[in-house]
């Protein structure tokens, strides 16, 4: 079964930064590509990043380029999305997703496993 595990959540302040987690179980992280999405409240869930199989591959919608950064370490079963100048707009709920895409796509394609997310609050 399935299982994503998302971590590293919190409150940081406008400027500041945080390493979410998604620690997977129950599958070969190799043949999975992983998206990170956000959900703010009131709004429509968004993908934000996703990664390739690989690694070799990585997208980021507008608003987060330069300022985050996702990564895999495969042999430990982790993906990670390093968030840098965290803006009060980044606020939201993060999720990870797994699917089996060969490639990844802006916007993010549909992802069938999710994790249960971790919230990211932004503020002074």
């Amino acid at each position: 079964q399935l299982q994503l595990v998302e971590s590293g959540g919190g409150l940081v302040q406008p400027g500041g930064s945080l390493r979410l987690s998604c620690a997977v179980s129950g599958f070969t992280l190799d043949y999975y590509a992983i998206g990170w999405f956000r959900q703010a409240p009131g709004k429509e869930r968004e993908g934000v990043s996703c990664i390739s199989r690989s690694g070799t591959s990585t997208k980021y919608i507008d608003s987060v380029k330069v300022r985050f950064t996702i990564s895999r370490d495969n042999a430990n079963g982790t993906v990670y999305l390093q968030m840098n100048r965290l803006k009060p707009e980044d606020t939201a709920v993060y999720y990870c997703a797994a699917d089996r895409w060969r490639v990844c796509v802006i916007p993010l394609q549909i992802f069938a496993s999710w994790g249960q997310g971790t919230q990211v609050t932004v503020s002074s």
